[in-house]
This record gives structure tokens, C-alpha cells and sequence, in this order.
């Protein structure tokens, strides 16, 4: 039988290094991936952008009369807020 190597008590009372374990569990990644899902939240980012001013602006004159307490800046913010969250993903996904 071969000699299994048995790890000391200093050793396992030692944490491991959270780097080394975030190269490890990070795996192999081709460019075309990140680059199809970073291109896909920054198009998600841009879509939902468009789309959400577009509606907001349709939305204007109904917004005002129900006196809601969510106004126009609330919900402009809201849009922005998450279409910056969607291409933050996107460059993440791309580089990091």
C-alpha cells in the first residue's frame, strides 16, 4: 500500500488562503464566453434603458394624475439604477 500523506494539526488549524481557493474554484474560460455574456447584460443594459424611458414617458400623464408617492424622478432612477446594475455585470463578466 502506498504511504498516504496525512496532513499535520498545524496545517489543517491554518485557513486556507482565500485567493488560491477563488483560483481553483474559477475554472477555464474561453474569450468567447465572456465576451457573449458580457456582450448580452450590456445589451440587457441598453434594452432595458431604452425601453424603460420609452414607457415612462408614455406613462407621463397617468403617472402625474394617480399622485403617486413614486413620481417621475423615483421611477427614472429606478430605470437607471438598473440598467447600470446590467452593465456593471456586463464589464464584470468581460475582464474580471
Amino acid at each position: 500500500m502506498a504511504k498516504d500523506k496525512v496532513p499535520t494539526v498545524g496545517t489543517l488549524d491554518k485557513p486556507e488562503n482565500l485567493d488560491e481557493l477563488l483560483k481553483q474554484d474559477r475554472g477555464e474560460d474561453c474569450a468567447a464566453c465572456r465576451v457573449v455574456g458580457g456582450g448580452a447584460f450590456l445589451g440587457l443594459a441598453a434594452y432595458s434603458y431604452y425601453s424603460g424611458t420609452t414607457q415612462l414617458e408614455r406613462q407621463r400623464a397617468k403617472i402625474l394624475a394617480s399622485k403617486s408617492m413614486f413620481g417621475m424622478r423615483s421611477r427614472k432612477m429606478g430605470i437607471t439604477a438598473t440598467s447600470l446594475g446590467l452593465a456593471w455585470l456586463g464589464i464584470w463578466r468581460l475582464f474580471l
